[in-house]
């Protein structure tokens, strides 16, 4: 496909303690969540000094996204904090940047972790309005040969660290943010 810019599109963060309360309202405006359930969440940011990893993590990623796509533009735009989706799909229609490949850091299918950055994606080029680039989302990636290979390796590594004696007790546990009912439903009639 003929891109002529790459957007890396992701979730957000905030990088100081001043901006997790701002963050938290951000993710979650609109749903009705009381101010004491986000000031017990705030708490677990606070208590890593306020910063996500998610935003530095991706400014390495980008870094080495331009190691390896020299001739392209690698832009960053986040859902829910700076620097915003809408304001990095504007910079990228002044930049002239007429067609860009997006890539969504969740590599897992669902509403939050896929048809949410679809939505992203409308908002930020009707933000952007008349000459808005056109934003190509790329496929979840959860299945993709290289990510299974990369976990297998590190699964590996990691069982090979345990002594002799516990490797066939050991059991291997995947767990993630916790995800309301709803949500399971409806990521599974997605599917």
């Amino acid at each position: 496909m003929d891109f002529d810019a790459v957007l890396l599109l992701s979730f957000g963060g905030p990088e100081a303690p001043d901006q997790v309360m701002p963050f938290l309202e951000n993710v979650t405006r609109g749903r009705g969540i009381p101010a004491e359930r986000l000031a017990d969440v705030a708490e677990h940011y606070l208590h890593f000094g306020g910063v996500s990893p998610i935003n530095g993590i991706n400014r390495a990623l980008i870094e080495q996204l331009r190691v390896q796509l020299p001739d392209l533009p690698v832009y960053f735009g986040n859902r829910n904090w700076a620097p915003y989706v809408e304001d990095t799909v504007t910079a990228m229609r002044d930049n002239g940047i007429r067609r860009a490949a997006v890539f969504t850091t969740s590599a897992w299918g669902g509403y939050s972790s896929c048809t949410q950055y679809v939505e992203d994606i409308a908002r930020a080029r009707a933000a952007a309005g008349d000459g808005a680039p056109e934003l190509v989302k790329l496929r979840q990636y959860f299945d993709h040969p290289l990510l299974v290979e990369m976990f297998a390796d590190a699964i590996a590594a990691a069982a090979a660290t345990l002594p002799a004696e516990l490797r066939d007790e050991a059991r291997l546990i995947f767990t993630a943010h916790s995800v309301p009912p709803s949500l399971r439903q409806i990521s599974r009639r997605q599917r």
